[in-house]
């Protein structure tokens, strides 16, 4: 494996909304990331390499409860505002709760972030903007 978690996090820890995450990705595409899963209940955070190998964060903070039903207008609403720069990671974490999405998958290869509710099912794919 060629990073650890401790390289992912640090890297990580520039980002301060959604404006800093196309950097973000950057770097950790360069350290050889090739996608990673999100779980918005704890914020677990799991990076996989090209070999399969794969390092996580471990839960980032207290236990958060995915909503039953979708709401994706409403997701969709406060995920551009946080891509825009107008929250932070935590309140876009409890916004994605409230509106029922229970995590997401970006994919450094085909450059997506796949949104996906509590059966797994991909609600919203986007394409990752680079520097």
């Amino acid at each position: 494996m060629r990073f650890t978690i401790d390289e992912i996090q640090e890297e990580h820890r520039k980002v301060k909304s959604g404006v800093d995450f196309p950097k973000y990705i950057k770097a950790i595409k360069e350290k050889g990331v090739v996608d990673y899963i999100v779980y918005v209940s704890d914020g677990r955070a799991v990076y996989f390499d090209q070999d399969g190998q794969n390092v996580s964060t471990g839960s980032k903070y207290e236990t958060l409860t995915i909503a039953a039903e979708l709401n994706l207008n409403e997701f969709v609403s406060r995920l551009k505002l946080h891509q825009q720069g107008g929250t932070d990671y935590l309140t876009f974490c409890n916004d994605c709760a409230r509106n029922g999405v229970e995590g997401w998958k970006i994919d450094l290869e085909k450059m997506t972030c796949s949104y996906f509710d509590k059966a797994e099912n991909e609600i919203l794919v986007e394409l990752i903007p680079t520097v």
